[in-house]
């Protein structure tokens, strides 16, 4: 382990959009954090991550190399195609070193509570990347049910939808099933981590998994219908092939609902190469894209009051991952937290393909 007065130095293994637009500028970004190594095979990668990184940063053509300088490392972050998180993230703990892992964290749940329990066996911190929990929105409504302003929540709707008629290819759209390709586990994964981290776990699961586009070979979109061990009804929906967005999130409760347009910044800011910290504003969106709360009324035609939405806030999930490694502290993310999604995840796949509703047991 480093030193308290050095930084956690950090071996991120792939620099493809995950690890270029997301994990790199926030690590490189984060006090206590610095990137030694980006391991790519690829010399064009190397070159935009050398442009972005600095000429400081070292390079490895496979996560083996990691392992063999195990010491000289103290987090290594998974930020490689889907197929390959567990057996990456596997050697990584056995190596010694903490983890951070993109999601989805496994292709199950059995194999996301297997690595839990390495983690756990090696006294090692495991998180799994779940930034959507730090969208602006996300921390709005969050706020808007801890504090009761909504009343009973009875349903939660909420939309992750694109307009993407034509195929971009690649793994994500392979209908390879070890891949572990397709919008159920790609936005699926941060859709239904937010529902439970909003409303708990749950109990029955309903869904609708659909390949629209020509040549495509995945789910390009899909509806999830889960019925919370507590009562909420949360309908989450996921497509590409969307040619009138819904609203993010509508939320309807006892007293009020609240309805919301559009999507967080974040990443769109990080695509264009902005980074937190620079001095200007990080996370806020403008008061035109506020959603509304109120009763009897629809928000498109002025009814409610406008909510002012909170900053988005990625930063904060690698800060805290910092802590966690460094102080022992609790991370901010757990393998179990992304076991418990996997197991909506797969009764979804189950009930889109059986047609039935799925109910989760403990």
């Amino acid at each position: 382990m480093t030193g308290s007065g050095s930084p956690l130095r950090v071996g991120l293994v792939g620099y493809g959009l995950a690890g270029s637009v997301f994990h790199a500028p926030l690590i490189a970004t984060t006090d206590g954090l610095v990137i030694d190594t980006v391991v790519t095979s690829s010399e064009e990668r190397r070159a935009q991550a050398r442009a972005a990184l600095g000429d400081g940063v070292r390079f490895a053509a496979a996560p083996d190399e990691l392992w063999e300088r195990a010491d000289e490392l103290d987090l290594v972050v998974v930020a490689s195609p889907n197929k390959t998180h567990v057996p990456i993230a596997t050697a990584a703990l056995e190596a010694g070193l903490a983890v951070v892992v993109d999601k989805p964290v496994a292709g199950t749940a059995a194999e996301a509570r297997a690595l839990a329990a390495l983690a756990d066996d090696r006294g090692l911190m495991l998180s799994v990347f779940q930034n959507r929990r730090w969208d602006n929105d996300f921390l709005t409504l969050r706020r808007l049910v801890a504090g009761g302003e909504l009343g009973d929540v009875q349903r939660f709707e909420s939309r992750f939808e694109r307009w993407r008629p034509r195929l971009k290819g690649g793994w994500r759209e392979s209908g390879d099933p070890a891949e572990i390709g397709g919008l159920l586990y790609d936005l699926g994964s941060h859709v239904v981590d937010q529902a439970l981290t909003l409303f708990g776990p749950a109990a029955r699961v309903y869904a609708e998994s659909d390949v629209r586009r020509p040549g495509a070979a995945a789910d390009d979109d899909t509806f999830i219908a889960i019925t919370h061990e507590g009562g909420v009804r949360s309908h989450l929906y996921m497509s590409a092939t969307t040619a009138q967005l819904g609203p993010r999130f509508r939320v309807l409760g006892s007293k009020a609902g609240y309805v919301k347009y559009g999507l967080d910044p974040q990443e769109a800011d990080l695509r264009e190469g902005r980074l937190p910290g620079g001095g200007e504003p990080w996370g806020v969106e403008p008061e035109a894209l506020w959603g509304r709360i109120g009763a009897g009324e629809s928000p498109v035609t002025g009814g409610g009051a406008p909510v002012e939405t909170l900053p988005g806030d990625y930063p904060a999930y690698y800060a805290a991952v910092a802590a966690a490694v460094r102080d022992k502290t609790a991370p901010p993310v757990t393998a179990l937290e992304a076991a418990a999604a996997l197991d909506v995840l797969e009764a979804a796949r189950r009930s889109a393909r059986d047609g039935v509703t799925v109910e989760i047991t403990a």
